[in-house]
Order: structure tokens, then sequence, then C-alpha cells
């Protein structure tokens, strides 16, 4: 399956949670989608989306987190799962696109393609109990309704095509878009009163 195709899917479904990407091809598919003040795309910063996703959902706890992350940034930060699983946010869902791929920074494979690192298991390795592994469209619709439903911490590895997007570039630069990711979450919160 193609990310593009489950950022499509699933697109309807986070206009109402923060989201962090990781940055290229996840980003900027999303971005394609078109741009919602609560998607705040990582730049220049591969393997700390979710980081900083643990970050949101410790702090705003009223607030479903949505992590777009990837293999190649997975890979480079896997102390990430120990941690997520030491604080179990239980409104944060991290979905993992593995394409097999660096495919942002010059499409090398990792070490996912060829079947020896597998990150569904290191995540259950980790002691995060909602781990789930989606290998067609319909088992990645599933996972992220079950996961959206769930008030507990979920991972989801999505086993996708190395295909990215026909072109990168935003018209948002990262201070700018960090800068309206930070007032939009404000506005939220005075909205709670």
């Amino acid at each position: 399956m193609d990310r593009a195709q489950c950022l499509e899917m699933i697109y309807p479904e986070i206009k109402d949670k923060l989201v962090v990407t990781i940055m290229g091809a996840a980003a900027q598919e999303l971005y394609n989608l078109g741009h919602r003040e609560n998607f705040f795309y990582l730049q220049h910063a591969m393997g700390l989306a979710s980081s900083i996703g643990l970050g949101l959902a410790l702090h705003l706890p009223q607030d479903r987190i949505v992590v777009l992350d990837g293999d190649g940034s997975v890979l480079m930060n896997l102390g990430t799962l120990t941690t997520l699983a030491r604080y179990r946010p239980k409104n944060l869902v991290h979905i993992i696109f593995d394409n097999g791929s660096l495919l942002s920074t010059g499409g090398f494979d990792s070490q996912t393609t060829s079947g020896i690192t597998d990150l569904a298991a290191i995540a259950r390795g980790a002691g995060i109990e909602h781990v789930a592994r989606a290998d067609t469209p319909l088992e990645f619709g599933e996972a992220v309704l079950a996961a959206f439903e769930r008030e507990a911490l979920s991972v989801i590895v999505a086993k996708v095509r190395a295909v990215g997007p026909d072109h990168y570039g935003m018209d948002l630069e990262l201070p700018e878009n960090a800068f309206r990711f930070r007032r939009h979450i404000r506005e939220r919160k005075a909205n709670r009163g």
C-alpha cells in the first residue's frame, strides 16, 4: 500500500487532533492534502517527531496527539519506544510508515528492508501493549480507528511502498509553522475555558 493512500484515508479523522509529522515524504503528502493549523511538520529533525509527540501528549492530556513517523526516523531514535512505554500517554497514537527505505534522505535501504528488524516487535518488546501491524489499507484503517477509540498508547506499523510525492516544497517555513501550531494549541486551551 502507499503512504499517501493511508494519509488520505485518515485525513478526515485527524481534523480535531494535534498531528506531528517527521520530515520528508509523510510531511509533504499530508501538506498536499491540505494544511490545517493543527499540523506540525517537523522539518530537519529526523528521529524526533515521537519525542515532540510525547511532550505534547504529557502536557496536553485532553488532546489526542498523532505522530506520523517513518522507519528511518524510528531507527535513529529507538529509545523513544522505551520512553513511550515508560510514560504510556493514553492520548498518543504513533503511526510508523515502514517503507524499508530512507526515502527522504537518498532512498537507501533501512534495516527493515530485509526483514532483519521488525519495528512492531521492538515496540512490543519495549513494553507497549497496543501495537498493530498493517499490510493492507483495510488493516491500516481498522488499526487507526481502534487506536483513536482506545484510551491508551497505541503504535501502528504500516508497511508501505518506498514511493514518495512527485515534488517537495511547502509554502510554510518551520518557524511560521511552529508559531501557528503553538497559537492553535493556545486557542484550543482558551476555548475549553
